[in-house]
């Protein structure tokens, strides 16, 4: 199946039934405890720098991991897995001193994962599709990282956007079907990320969906840079993204409010794949597949959601256990478009109707 014939599928999948994406990368990678040489394989033995904790790393050095992650997933239910390409930007990189391996990076993570969905695909004839992953990058445009100089910032609109750009253009070459920008935290930060995206299907001729996610950090209910999740999304509407959701932080009771607020007010696709339940004192997640599975059934239940998943913690059982909640159950039915003024700054402002 080629990349338009799936793509020509995936408007009526998402009015058929609710869509399952995959769990945590991270969780998974550690779970093989590899050390340093591991990290560094055959390839980057005599590297300058520490490289043990760079997982997008692996998919050139320990690739056999990552498809079996991939795999996994696919195996557990899931309809859209993500690229191992969280934070294979040159932002991201540079603590590494890989900057050059960007665009190889988001390339092999994208041909992996498309390799890993093609074999899953040919054995019953279902579209699985590859997300190919933008992360937030480790650097802020919108907040100063000295408490004592308010106005510095350490990464410009334009170095974000150049970063990003290098990163799509290798995800699409690479056979991602889906560009998804998540785990947002600042959404400065995302407009560079969706200028970039559009910027790069502009010069490769060529549009595909795009997934927009953030991440409410506490019990503030606001992203880092201090918006709600409806001024969230009248902030990054314009992209007329496939999905705009929220992911990580918060466990699913945390979650379900913002998540019911997107639901409410965005004419798109809604999207959620929150963390198993927040961090214990050791750094763990403790919410089992059924207790993430009964938190993301009632969530189906009452019409909020589209695209479901995991974040932190998560697993292929919690996928499954995820998978089953949802099957048979009804997608949200996205709101019409409506031509109403929407501003916002960090809280959204509607004109009166």
């Amino acid at each position: 199946m080629t990349r338009d014939e799936r793509l020509a599928l995936l408007p009526a999948l998402l009015k058929e039934r609710i869509l399952v994406l995959d769990g945590a990368m991270g969780t998974m990678i550690q779970r093989h405890k590899l050390d340093e040489a591991a990290y560094r394989g055959a390839r980057f033995a005599s590297w300058k720098r520490d490289v043990k904790g760079n997982n997008d790393l692996l998919t050139l050095t320990q690739p056999a991991i990552i498809r079996d992650i991939h795999e996994a997933y696919l195996e557990a239910g899931a309809d859209i897995i993500e690229t191992n390409t969280f934070n294979s930007t040159r932002v991201s990189m540079a603590d590494y001193g890989m900057e050059a391996l960007v665009d190889e990076l988001n390339r092999e993570g994208a041909r992996l994962a498309r390799a890993v969905c093609n074999t899953e695909e040919a054995k019953d004839g279902r579209p699985r599709y590859v997300a190919g992953v933008l992360g937030p990058t480790n650097r802020t445009a919108s907040l100063s990282p000295d408490v004592n100089n308010p106005g510095f910032r350490n990464i410009s609109f334009d170095e974000l956007r150049d970063a990003y750009s290098e990163a799509t253009a290798a995800l699409i070459d690479g056979g991602a079907d889906i560009i998804l920008i998540e785990t947002i935290f600042d959404t400065l930060n995302a407009k560079a990320a969706i200028v970039a995206v559009l910027e790069t299907f502009d010069d490769k001729n060529i549009r595909l969906p795009i997934m927009i996610s953030g991440t409410i950090t506490d019990a503030s209910g606001r992203t880092l840079s201090g918006q709600t999740a409806d001024a969230f999304w009248y902030s990054v509407s314009h992209a007329e993204p496939l999905s705009i959701g929220l992911n990580c932080a918060l466990g699913p009771k945390e979650l379900r409010q913002h998540i019911q607020t997107l639901s409410r007010v965005a004419d798109a696709h809604v999207s959620a794949h929150p963390n198993a339940g927040l961090p214990n004192e050791l750094g763990g997640y403790d919410l089992t597949p059924d207790d993430m599975a009964r938190h993301i059934g009632e969530w189906a239940r009452a019409g909020l959601v589209n695209i479901v998943g995991g974040c932190c913690g998560t697993t292929p059982d919690h996928i499954r256990a995820i998978a089953a909640a949802v099957q048979g159950v009804s997608p949200r039915v996205p709101p019409p478009h409506k031509p109403v003024l929407h501003l916002s700054g960090l809280e959204p402002l509607a004109s009166v109707q």
